[in-house]
């Protein structure tokens, strides 16, 4: 049988809408995410192999949809020129390399152990397999040292500055509450 986007939208529409309205509290925009969802099943419908796997295929559809939704959300304004860190950073540096500036004396205030196994993970890229060969440590002694690190540079941050975050955990502001945030006049 030879699937339609009417039979998807027969057998779906209702029970995605539910779906939606329980993770996009606007009912229009719940809508709008619904209508986005079909119309991509019904450009790719013809790319379904296994009409089985048709209800995971629908949700996962509908779960990118509401991730792209949200993504679009996002305030993308300008950043304030009082952003916590002492050394500029030139245009053109990547993202990674702004953040290790801007991070830099917090990082530098870590144990050293951990602030090597911060920077060899989350600045210069490698994994934690990888840190643990480096370092001569079993991947379980590793991953720990990582997540301490983590959970050490998060205490000194939020010791340092106020973070507003919205209920996914993302930051949405912040204000310094010492001298080491705020930028050299």
């Amino acid at each position: 049988m030879r699937l339609t986007t009417l039979d998807l939208w027969d057998d779906f529409h209702q029970e995605l809408l539910s779906f939606i309205l329980r993770r996009v509290s606007d009912p229009a925009d719940a809508e709008d995410v619904l209508q986005e969802v079909f119309l991509r099943l019904h450009t790719h419908l013809g790319a379904l192999r296994q009409e089985d796997r048709l209800a995971p295929w629908v949700y996962q559809v509908c779960r990118n949809a509401i991730v792209d939704y949200y993504r679009r959300r996002r305030p993308a304004g300008a950043l304030s020129e009082d952003l916590p860190g002492e050394t500029p950073v030139p245009p053109g540096e990547d993202q990674a390399r702004q953040a290790a500036v801007l991070l830099d004396g917090m990082l530098d205030g870590l144990p050293e152990k951990y602030r090597q196994a911060l920077v060899y993970t989350e600045i210069e890229g490698h994994t934690q397999v990888e840190l643990a060969e480096f370092l001569g440590l079993g991947l379980s002694a590793a991953k720990s040292r990582v997540q301490r690190a983590r959970a050490m540079l998060r205490q000194a941050l939020l010791a340092c500055c106020h973070f507003e975050f919205d209920r996914r955990g993302g930051v949405i502001d912040y204000a310094p509450r010492c001298s080491c945030c705020r930028s050299p006049a």
